[in-house]
């Protein structure tokens, strides 16, 4: 792989956004054409869609906004994604352009929770006022049905939520979390951090289960309404299930039975799926637990999946002008590498001659949050884009920057753009990879499809190949003048992939190239990054894919006989971005996940053992 002077960043003040609601997929069979995804939503308001037969792959992001944070989402119509929020309003999302396609007052105050009926062509939403709103999902749009005004009635039964065990006896117990069984059991999770099972028709207790300290905050139900989870506001999620009172007894009852902690503070949201929990909360990450008892063991389907950082992009390099450009929601930070004049081995850390500077803040027009960004390779230019504008920015180092903005019809997704401007690859939301001739203004030909969709992409400076990373981990070499895959691309899919590559839970989010070596492709996810030699044969799934300790130890005739394409590094991690400035020059950003916890707000406090 050869050594290089790496510039290691710690400047991208990342912090990922709470989680605040979940919406599991269509109760309907997942189809290629359907695949079942997972709409998360945020505390800056964006929603992000999460395939979860992809590798639970960010396939989708709709930008935030900052006057629509969902308080709630759901499924319901032809899979069709509903929000509302405390601004009173339901929209409905446009999966396809990625922004809100409408939005209805609903005349009731903020609202607190929505939920579909079981063939999805109602919403009811419960508002500020006490009042339940009923509306018709109609082929393009929402009607108000009707509503259930608490102060006239129309309840059947009515069930009073005793008072918290603990504080002040005037202190109300506020129910957090509802599920309405089918046999007519009511579960509710409380402030007092009680959940409790309900006979719905007589009104009586049947259980209580004390599983929290401060509050159980969001219940969700499997499908078989043979389990349940309850997450609270210590960071626990319990699992509850409906088991024989004795063995061979038609009798049942609940009980809990698992525990988890996979979150520091609050979670939000839940949701139960046949094989796994789904858990979200104020640390920003999405936890993916699968059921052990329902998934082969000892598979990459079983294994355990934290989701703390995006799986898109959020840095831009411009190499010759040595800047960085950050994304964050609201505003972008440009900073200046800082430079070292000194000489020395290998993984010694050299001195600074002058440091890393922060050239300039830009923050982002309106309401509407940065869905996309890059900075030019000289730096004199910033571009960046939003739901429905796109900004250019000429940057004068001594004043102010110049603006350009134009109207777009659609969200950007990836985009990809060759050294000599020629040609440009984009890909869209329904998996299709388009290439253009941006001289000629034409449509030059697509990618052949592909089940999975694209996390990175990038066209190759010398030859014009475009160079394709999927969220199953595969990667393609497309030739754009031939139309057709490379022979070497052939090759990898004829022999395939080691199996420890294949295996990864991240994706790839950048692809870039040495400006020297034309068979060198650099590829990065949060955890490694890997300089992939075409020139050298793919490793057996016999042999060690991550081997460059045990090369470095052996003598080169040795190192020969042992080398392959993919030549790795986990030094560095949690890795956001990877780039070669130049043929002995890597810029790499790290943002430690313990940095992250220090800028959220103090978790629940819970007394340990000894203290």
């Amino acid at each position: 792989m050869g050594e290089f002077e790496v510039h290691r960043a710690r400047l991208f003040a990342f912090v990922p956004a709470g989680v605040r609601c979940l919406a599991g997929g269509d109760p309907r069979p997942a189809t290629p054409a359907r695949p079942p995804l997972l709409a998360l939503g945020r505390l800056d308001g964006a929603v992000e869609l999460y395939d979860l037969q992809a590798n639970s792959f960010l396939e989708k992001v709709i930008p935030g906004h900052e006057t629509r944070i969902p308080e709630a989402l759901c499924w319901a119509g032809e899979d069709r994604l509903f929000g509302a929020g405390l601004s009173g309003e339901i929209v409905e999302y446009d999966l396809e352009k990625l922004h809100v396609k409408y939005s209805l007052d609903a005349f009731g105050g903020p609202i607190w929770s929505m939920a579909p009926d079981p063939t999805g062509t109602q919403l009811a939403v419960g508002c500020e006022d006490g009042s339940v709103k009923l509306f018709l999902v109609l082929p393009d749009r929402i009607q108000f049905e009707r509503q259930l005004d608490r102060q006239k009635g129309h309840s059947v039964q009515r069930i009073k939520v005793e008072r918290r065990l603990q504080g002040p006896r005037n202190q109300k117990c506020v129910v957090w979390g509802l599920a309405f069984l089918s046999d007519g059991t009511v579960v509710s999770a409380d402030s007092a951090g009680k959940v409790q099972f309900w006979d719905s028709k007589m009104g009586t207790l049947l259980s209580k289960h004390p599983v929290s300290k401060a509050a159980a905050l969001c219940i969700a139900v499997s499908e078989a309404e043979d389990s349940l989870v309850v997450g609270t506001s210590e960071g626990m999620v319990y699992q509850f299930q409906r088991l024989p009172v004795r063995l061979g007894s038609a009798e049942h009852q609940w009980v809990r039975t698992r525990p988890f902690q996979f979150h520091t503070h609050d979670v939000r949201a839940v949701v139960h799926t046949a094989t796994a929990f789904i858990s979200g909360g104020l640390d920003g990450q999405l936890v993916i637990r699968p059921l052990m008892d329902k998934v082969e063991s000892k598979t990459y389907e079983a294994s355990l999946r934290k989701i703390t950082f995006p799986h898109r992009c959020l840095v831009s390099c411009a190499r010759k002008a040595r800047l960085l450009l950050f994304q964050h929601p609201q505003h972008l930070d440009l900073w200046r590498l800082g430079a070292t004049d000194a000489t020395g081995e290998a993984g010694e850390i050299l001195p600074l001659s002058s440091p890393p500077e922060h050239l300039l803040q830009l923050k982002a027009k309106g309401p509407e949050h940065i869905s996309a960004s890059c900075v030019s390779p000289c730096g004199t230019w910033i571009a960046y884009s939003t739901a429905s504008r796109f900004y250019l920015h000429r940057l004068q180092y001594n004043g102010e920057p110049d603006c350009h903005q134009e109207e777009t019809k659609e969200a950007v997704y990836l985009l990809a753009v060759s050294a000599d401007g020629r040609w440009l690859a984009a890909a869209s939301g329904d998996r299709a990879i388009n290439i253009y001739n941006v001289k000629g203004g034409k449509f030059h030909c697509t990618v052949p499809s592909y089940d999975c969709p694209v996390t990175a992409l990038a066209i190759h400076p010398g030859t014009n190949d475009l160079v394709v990373a999927h969220s199953d981990q595969q990667v393609f070499e497309f030739s754009i003048i031939e139309k057709e895959y490379t022979p070497w691309s052939r090759k990898v899919h004829q022999l395939g992939l080691h199996r420890d590559w294949l295996q990864r839970d991240t994706p790839i989010t950048h692809i870039a190239f040495h400006p020297k070596q034309a068979s060198y492709i650099l590829l990065h996810d949060t955890y490694m990054f890997c300089i992939l030699d075409k020139s050298l044969p793919l490793p057996e799934d016999t042999a060690v894919l991550h081997n460059q300790i045990s090369l470095a130890q052996l003598s080169k005739a040795a190192r020969r006989a042992y080398s392959h394409a993919f030549k790795i590094c986990k030094k560095y991690q949690p890795l956001l971005f990877v780039d070669l400035l130049d043929e002995r020059s890597l810029v790499v950003v790290e943002r430690s996940v313990a940095d992250i916890k220090a800028q959220l707000p103090p978790p629940v406090y819970q007394k340990k053992f000894g203290t």
